[in-house]
């Protein structure tokens, strides 16, 4: 990403293409050309385009994405909540994946939250098998919280876990 200025806010006609950026990252063989596949963790779906849509539409929040010639090769959802902001949705297609356009994005997604919506602190939540995913963000200042949250089983909108012992982390980032 060459400036904060690559950034936009997604709309509805971007649905599809949001699916597909999501699902390439995170789940089947497509998800393995990156580094943040979840593909020996959960098949089935990451997301679904009624779900993105919502996000998409959602008064509470936003969904921003990068463009380069090719499409839309990065995206993050933003949900205000009541003492924060909630990040997730956040991809990066595979074959872009580990060149700094997540780090950006991410970058950009604090200050958004921390600027445009007054925030001091954003929170994901993280499957706590991917160790790497989780050093990525703790190497951005984000902390463990310690705070468990079950995988949805049993509700494929989320995918079809291959193991039974998913859980999610909070993580937490106070934004200066």
């Amino acid at each position: 990403m060459t400036s904060p200025r690559a950034v936009r806010t997604a709309r509805p006609a971007d649905v599809a293409a949001l699916v597909d950026l999501v699902e390439s990252a995170y789940r089947g063989e497509r998800s393995r050309a990156g580094w943040t596949t979840e593909a020996d963790l959960l098949a089935g779906q990451r997301t679904d385009p009624a779900m993105v849509a919502e996000a998409v539409s959602s008064p509470g929040g936003t969904v921003l994405v990068v463009e380069d010639g090719t499409g839309i090769v990065a995206c993050c959802q933003l949900e205000r909540r009541d003492d924060h902001v909630y990040f997730g949705m956040f991809a990066v297609a595979p074959g872009r994946q580990g060149g700094g356009l997540g780090r950006d994005l991410l970058a950009e997604a604090e200050r958004h939250a921390r600027e445009q919506w007054q925030s001091g602190e954003l929170r994901m939540t993280v499957i706590t098998q991917r160790e790497d995913l989780i050093a990525w963000y703790e190497r951005r200042g984000y902390v463990r919280t310690g705070e468990l949250s079950p995988f949805p089983y049993g509700d494929e909108r989320f995918g079809v876990p291959l193991r039974p012992d998913l859980a999610f982390e909070t993580l937490r980032k106070k934004l200066g």
